[in-house]
């Protein structure tokens, strides 16, 4: 049976190489759309920032529910449902890391000198090309600080994945969730050696997206 923190550390792996994936292609059309209604976009995408994790849960739970079209297409094909299982935790956290991904990822792609792209295309590269050699490595930092933030954001995850895949060991019980067993069943010294072990981890890669970030900044002065 795998442990809770395995399970977060594999959740969070998961969800954010699937950002990384999924939020390119977004962040690039943000970074250099011309569409008006470009805010509405960007609202849309950063709204699991502010709503309650417990709201944005359960609308996930009712469409992932068997009586969701989500969940009853999913049910069809594979023959168990999307909620309380970790495929349906997947999604879910892909839905609520979106904005921790797709926003530093915009930003960074945004940064890129437009002159450099444009040279680019003169010398008769193309677009994918242009995008691996110029603007990937100048927007790479941002690119890595998405990537962390969403896996950082999903490891500590509580509210959504305890209304998607309540509380089953070794398939939906996650770091945060067991902490909160361990809580209520008064054993604080587990608590303790599971919660330093999510400050560890966290900690560290703040310290790796900042040091990264530095020595960036120190190559371009």
């Amino acid at each position: 049976m795998i442990s809770p923190l395995l399970l977060s550390l594999k959740l969070a792996l998961v969800t954010a190489s699937l950002l990384f994936v999924l939020g390119l292609p977004m962040a690039w059309w943000l970074a250099f759309t011309r569409f008006r209604l470009r805010f509405l976009v960007e609202s849309v995408l950063a709204l699991p920032i502010v709503l309650p994790p417990t709201v944005l849960g359960f609308y996930l739970l009712l469409e992932f529910g068997s009586r969701g079209w989500l969940g009853a297409s999913w049910e069809r094909f594979t023959g168990h449902t999307l909620a309380f299982s970790f495929e349906g935790l997947v999604l879910g956290s892909v839905i609520y890391s979106l904005p921790f991904a797709v926003q530093p990822f915009t930003a960074a792609l945004a940064s890129v000198d437009r002159r450099l792209l444009a040279s680019s295309a003169s010398l008769g590269a193309s677009s994918w090309r242009t995008f691996w050699r110029i603007t990937f490595p100048i927007a790479f930092p941002g690119i890595v600080t998405g990537f962390a933030l969403s896996f950082a954001h999903t490891l500590g995850e509580f509210g959504v994945v305890l209304m998607l895949g309540g509380n089953i060991a070794g398939r939906t019980q996650t770091a945060s969730i067991a902490i909160y067993d361990n809580v209520q069943m008064l054993d604080y010294q587990a608590a303790g050696r599971q919660s330093i072990t999510l400050l560890a981890i966290s900690f560290a890669l703040l310290v790796a997206i900042n040091g990264l970030n530095r020595k960036r900044n120190w190559r371009l002065q």
